[in-house]
Parts: structure tokens; C-alpha cells; sequence
């Protein structure tokens, strides 16, 4: 059912960055709605890696992504935040008064005084390898993008593509409990981080993982649901069959802003120019967090990401609070504000 909400903060994006957002809101006694145009939340944490884990993250050596969000969560939840999931941002305007008002897909309208858009790169969807019947692979989960569950593939023959992060990091991952796993890649240089491709390379020394190099994904094998191989080619034209009963292409994600293209925004690159100290972009009241922003020096980073939602919140407290001086203090010092 639409809903006519008013807050102080609307947070576009429900992925780590936004829910940190919601905290530091918080911590300043500003409410927040969040809208995310997935059904949970957790962003790409939880629709593409759940069980993936991450390394850089303070104090935590390695958590998982899905546990990540389930802390973020957790700490996010005594300043009770309005989540709106299953939606798009459609519309931004501006009344008379200056309060800034955002329209959704579902036909929400979300009032408040400044939007802080934490949209990951915006709208995600894997890229897909050109390969005949896919659709039907696809159907039946014997192509897939993403492992949200490890266990799915215990005893399985499965095929990885892809020369990135994601493709080494799975690769690692679902040899302990896959029956095989086969990485096809074009040439032995892999771009994913050193040291994970390091690992890679000593498994397959030990012969826990098969390595076909120098390949390209050039067809599937089966009755258009069940696989029974992956067809693999070089450049020259030579192919192999690599028996498998599960595909994962990894060639990244095809990202889009959606209509949050046409509000106006300085872009560069399919990413929002913001002012580095504020996390502000050219429009008034409209900031911009996390990997959808871009100033010089940027990093790509969930803790860059964390420290971009301190410095909105900071800047916006002004416009929520007008004429209030805001005397900093240490959470460990000032606590949870009182009916948070």
C-alpha cells in the first residue's frame, strides 16, 4: 500500500553504506527512510555474496557479507528507520518550503529535508556470456550469477569464468566442497587481489583446482536444462569439453542509475560528483555516499563508504536542525541517544 511519510532523512539504498547511514543519522537524532529497489536488505552483500567473505573491514580479520549486514542491522535499530524494499526512486521535487520529495514505484511519496543517495552504482545486473540456450540453464539454475549458499554445490562438477575477484574468491571457496572445479580464463594474468590470486595458483599446483588457460566460454552441452559440459575455445578456434553440472560466469555486473539519471545530478562516468568534505552533489539537500560517488582521491571501499555516512550526516544536521550548534562527542562517551 502507498504511503505518505515524512522524515528528516531519506536514504536511497539499503546496501552496507545506507544502513550505516541510518546509524549516524541516528546518532544525531535524525530519523531516516530507507528505499531499496531490492526486497531485503544488504545491496549486493546479500542479493550477489552473501557468503563471501570480507577482509577489510575493521577490527573484523574476516566476516562474511551476509553477517556484515546482519550487524549493521542490528545497529542500526534502535533509531527504528522506515524501510521501503521492493521499490525504485522515481521522482525527486522540491515544495515551495523547500522540503525535498521523492516518489517510488509502488506510489510512495517520502518528504524530508535532505536524501542521501547510498545506491551502490545504482541498478545491477550481471553481464551475460553469449552463448546459445542459455535461458533455458539459466531456468533451471545450472547457470548462475551469484552463491548465496555454498552448500548448493556440494558434490558438484562446477565451471568458474572469469579472471576478477569474484571468480578467483569462489574459486577458492567452492573447492572444499565441490567435486571439481574448473576456472576458464583467456590468459594466466588474473586481475583479482595478489594474494587471493597467489592462492589460486597454489591450489591448482596442488591439483585442487583445474586451470583452463587460455579458453573462452564458446557453448553448453545438455538437454537445455540439466548440464552436462561446458564448451570452451581458444583463440585459434580450438575447443575442449569440460564436463560440469553448474556454470558461474563471472564478467561483473552492468550497472545503471535509472531515473535517478535524469534528476539533474553532476555524473561523471555514470557516478555523482560530490564535494569530498560534505558528500554533497550540485543539488541542494542531496548527497551522495559509498560507491556511487566519485571525488579525486576516491576509493572503492565499504569503509571509505562508512566514513562518506559520518560526513553526510554531519552536513545535514544543520538542515534538520537549524540555528542548533552541534558539540561533537564520542559515541563512547555520549552512548545511544536517549528514545532512540
Amino acid at each position: 500500500m502507498a504511503a505518505v511519510i515524512e522524515t528528516d532523512v531519506a536514504i536511497v539504498g539499503a546496501g552496507p553504506v545506507g544502513l550505516f547511514a541510518v546509524f549516524e543519522c541516528g546518532m544525531l537524532r535524525m530519523k531516516s527512510v530507507v528505499i531499496d529497489a531490492l526486497d531485503a536488505i544488504g545491496g549486493q552483500c546479500s542479493a550477489l555474496y552473501p557468503e563471501k567473505p570480507i577482509f577489510d573491514i575493521p577490527a573484523h580479520p574476516q566476516i562474511d557479507a551476509q553477517d556484515l549486514i546482519a550487524a549493521l542491522e542490528k545497529q542500526a535499530a534502535p533509531f527504528t528507520p522506515i524501510h521501503l524494499l521492493g521499490r525504485r526512486v522515481e521522482r525527486l521535487a522540491r515544495d515551495a518550503d523547500g522540503t525535498l520529495v521523492l516518489g517510488t514505484s509502488a506510489g510512495d511519496t517520502v518528504r524530508c529535508k535532505a536524501v542521501i543517495i547510498a545506491a551502490g552504482a545504482g541498478a545491477f545486473g550481471p553481464n551475460r556470456p553469449p552463448l546459445d540456450g542459455l535461458a533455458g540453464y539459466e531456468a533451471s539454475g545450472a547457470v548462475r550469477y551469484l552463491v548465496t549458499r555454498r552448500e548448493d554445490f556440494r558434490g558438484k562438477r562446477v565451471v568458474i569464468a572469469g579472471g576478477g575477484d569474484s571468480a578467483v574468491d569462489w574459486a577458492l571457496s567452492l573447492k572444499q566442497v565441490a567435486a571439481k572445479v574448473t576456472v576458464v580464463h583467456r590468459r594466466p594474468k588474473f586481475r583479482a587481489a595478489p594474494e587471493t590470486a597467489a592462492q589460486l595458483d597454489a591450489a591448482a599446483a596442488r591439483g585442487e583446482v583445474e586451470m583452463a588457460i587460455p579458453y573462452q566460454l564458446h557453448g553448453l552441452k545438455g538437454d537445455g536444462s540439466k548440464l552436462e559440459a561446458v564448451v570452451v575455445a581458444t583463440l585459434k578456434g580450438e575447443e575442449r569439453d569440460i564436463p560440469a553440472d553448474v556454470l558461474l560466469p563471472f564478467y561483473g555486473l552492468s550497472m545503471e542509475l535509472g531515473p535517478i539519471a535524469e534528476w539533474g545530478l553532476g555524473l561523471e562516468k555514470h557516478h555523482i560528483a560530490v564535494e569530498p568534505a560534505t558528500c554533497a552533489t550540485n543539488i541542494d539537500g542531496v548527497y551522495a555516499i559509498g560507491d556511487i560517488a566519485t571525488y579525486p582521491g576516491k576509493l572503492k571501499l565499504i569503509l571509505q563508504g562508512f566514513s562518506e555516512a559520518a560526513m553526510a550526516a554531519h552536513a545535514i544536521h544543520p538542515r534538520v536542525f537549524p540555528g542548533e550548534a552541534l558539540h561533537f562527542e564520542y559515541s563512547t562517551s555520549k552512548g545511544v541517544p536517549a528514545g532512540a
